[in-house]
């Protein structure tokens, strides 16, 4: 039987909601929980029928501590910073090594702190957020630090798996084969994925409509290069920056993904759109730090901070609103799930 697939040379935006449902159903919700599974829930105390926190638990779960917030944004600046200076003290090969992996995972840190920005919930004072948020994560890991991806994430939260939905392609067609994902993992793992993402700041300077995008790309890099050579180790830039950002991150950006989203399908039920998975120490060492993996949650209520989301996720089982049956035991259970038998 020949695979299902999605007509690339179909704008979505332009179908309507019966023609879209049509397109992406054969690709989509190959990972969608069983019917049983779905408490039949009305509310509580806490909670609305749809999951969301009632106005007073709300207001409780959406204080934003700045005095914390501010040491995780110093800490995780700080992070880089201690893994090369490590690195050349110690100099020994495991030492570089143990680098280069660390270094890795600074993407995903600086991703959700910029994920966070994007939501307002790092800071109150809106331009202070904006300018950490955007401004510094969204700009020195290879962004351009504008509201682009705000503007595309907003839409992933309006309809997760709709006509505007940006990752629609990322998490579609789940299960697939072995060989398939095997194939989407080293393409990642190998630079292929990484040299497609530069493709756009590599053709931005071809126009002038695009040309500030790329300007401002390049110019983070520059800074992040100028440090490297003010401590005069300007070829760490490739071993402990480039290279981690190509390869790294491009495979734990793919995994996260699946982890949240991966085989699932449109609906007004959060339930049924985003998954949920048991939160180990590696993952969220590796794959899924501040809080991230509390998906389901989040997509419940977008404007808790990353410190509630253990908290709103407790509440949300204690409720009722999530079945305990619903929540994968770790993620190589997900993964697994991604591949046909």
């Amino acid at each position: 039987m020949a695979s299902p697939t999605l007509d690339l040379n179909v704008d979505p935006t332009q179908l309507t909601d019966e023609e879209f449902t049509a397109l992406t159903a054969p690709v989509t919700g190959g990972l969608t929980p069983p019917d049983e599974v779905f408490p039949d829930f009305t509310g509580s105390d806490r909670l609305r029928p749809d999951g969301r926190p009632r106005r007073e638990y709300r207001d409780h779960l959406r204080r934003i501590s700045n005095t914390r917030n501010a040491v995780t944004v110093l800490l995780a600046l700080l992070y880089p910073v201690a893994i090369v200076w490590a690195a050349i003290t110690i100099h020994h090969p495991l030492a570089w090594i143990a680098a280069f992996v660390a270094m890795g995972t600074v993407f995903p840190r600086w991703a959700i702190l910029h994920h966070e920005g994007a939501h307002r919930l790092l800071f109150t004072n809106r331009r202070l957020n904006d300018w950490v948020g955007q401004g510094v994560f969204g700009w020195l890991p290879f962004g351009s630090g504008s509201p682009a991806y705000r503007i595309a994430h907003a839409s992933h939260h309006r309809d997760e798996f709709g006509p505007r939905e940006p990752d629609l392609l990322l998490y579609a067609f789940y299960p697939i084969s072995r060989r398939s994902l095997a194939r989407k993992l080293a393409r990642d793992a190998f630079f292929v994925s990484g040299y497609k993402n530069f493709r756009s700041f590599f053709r931005s300077f071809r126009r002038r409509s695009t040309l500030k995008y790329g300007l401002r790309t390049l110019a983070g890099q520059l800074v992040v290069l100028g440090a490297f050579t003010l401590i005069g180790r300007p070829e760490l830039w490739v071993f402990l920056w480039l290279v981690p950002y190509m390869t790294y991150w491009r495979v734990a950006n793919r995994l996260r993904a699946l982890a949240e989203h991966g085989g699932l399908a449109r609906s007004p039920d959060k339930r049924r759109s985003s998954h949920h998975v048991h939160q180990g120490f590696l993952p969220r060492l590796f794959i899924v730090p501040y809080n991230t993996g509390f998906h389901l949650a989040h997509h419940v209520d977008s404007g808790v901070p990353f410190r509630a989301l253990p908290e709103l996720h407790r509440t949300l089982v204690e409720d009722g609103y999530i079945d305990p049956a619903m929540i994968y035991p770790n993620y190589r259970t997900l993964w697994r799930a991604m591949v046909r038998s």
